[in-house]
C-alpha cells in the first residue's frame, strides 16, 4: 500500500493514487476430484466414459455387498490419495429373496454411508433402471431388473443378460445413450427426479422404482467437455 502524508492527500497527483483499486489476488480454484465407489464394472466403466475435462473421475467397481462396498470407500478416503475427493457410492438393491435381512442391509449401507459424509447414487431394483429413464417414464411398483434387462434387450437389439454386463459393452454405453435420437439423457433425469419425489419419505428398500444416479450425472455434467 503507498503512504501518503496527510498533508498532501488533497493535492490532484495524490488523489489519482488514492482511487486507484488495490490489487486483486486471484487464486486459481483447485479442480474437483470424484471417487466413485461401484458395486460392478457396467457402473465402473459407464462413469469413466463421461468427458470430463474440468474435473478428475476415479471410478472402481469392486463386486462387494452394499455395506462391504461402504467400508471399502471408508478405508480409502483414509489415504492421502483420496483426503480432497468427493466420494461417492453407487449400488443397488438387486432384490433376492434368497438373501436373509436384505432391506435392513441396504437401509443400514445407505445411512451409515450417508454418516461418514459420502454421497449415495442408489438404484431399486437396479442401475439399469438409469438407462430405461432415457427412452420412457416408469410409473409402476415393485419392479424388478428383468423388466429393465428385456427392455434394453428389446431396444439395443442384444442379449443383455449375456451381452450388455460385459465390460466391452459398459464401455459404449454413454455414448449410445448419447447419440440415440430416442434417447434422452435430460428426461431421464426429470423422470428420475420425479420417481424420487414420490418415494423419498419411504424406507430407502422400499423405494421401487427409483434412482438416485440423476444426483450424481447432475454433479458430473458440469465438468463435461464443451
Amino acid at each position: 500500500m503507498t503512504y501518503i502524508k496527510p498533508t498532501d492527500k488533497n493535492k490532484a497527483w495524490a488523489k489519482v493514487i488514492l482511487k486507484k483499486k488495490p490489487y486483486k489476488n486471484n487464486t486459481i480454484e483447485k479442480a474437483k476430484s470424484f471417487l466413485i465407489v461401484c458395486e460392478g464394472e457396467t457402473e465402473e466403466y459407464y462413469f469413466k466414459s463421461f468427458p470430463i475435462v474440468t474435473a478428475t473421475i476415479k471410478a472402481v467397481g469392486i463386486g462387494m455387498s452394499n455395506l462391504e462396498l461402504v467400508e471399502y470407500a471408508e478405508n480409502l478416503s483414509n489415504l492421502d490419495e483420496y483426503k480432497d475427493y468427493e466420494i461417492w457410492c453407487v449400488f443397488d438393491f438387486d432384490t433376492n429373496p434368497n438373501i436373509e435381512n436384505q432391506k435392513q442391509d441396504y437401509n443400514f449401507a445407505i445411512e451409515y454411508a450417508v454418516k461418514q459424509g459420502f454421497k449415495v447414487a442408489y438404484s431399486n431394483d437396479a442401475f439399469e433402471l438409469w438407462y430405461v429413464l432415457h427412452y420412457k417414464d416408469i410409473v409402476s411398483g415393485e419392479l424388478h431388473r428383468d423388466v429393465y434387462f428385456d427392455f434394453l434387450g428389446e431396444k439395443w437389439d442384444i442379449n443383455y443378460r449375456k451381452n450388455g454386463k460385459t465390460i466391452e459393452f459398459a464401455k459404449k454405453v454413454y455414448e449410445k445413450l448419447e447419440n440415440d435420437t430416442e434417447a434422452s439423457q435430460s428426461e431421464a433425469i426429470k423422470r428420475a427426479k420425479r420417481l424420487f419425489e414420490s418415494q423419498k419419505n419411504k424406507p430407502y428398500s422400499e423405494q421401487n422404482p427409483c434412482t438416485t444416479i440423476f444426483e450424481l450425472i447432475e454433479e458430473l455434467n458440469k465438468y463435461l467437455k464443451k
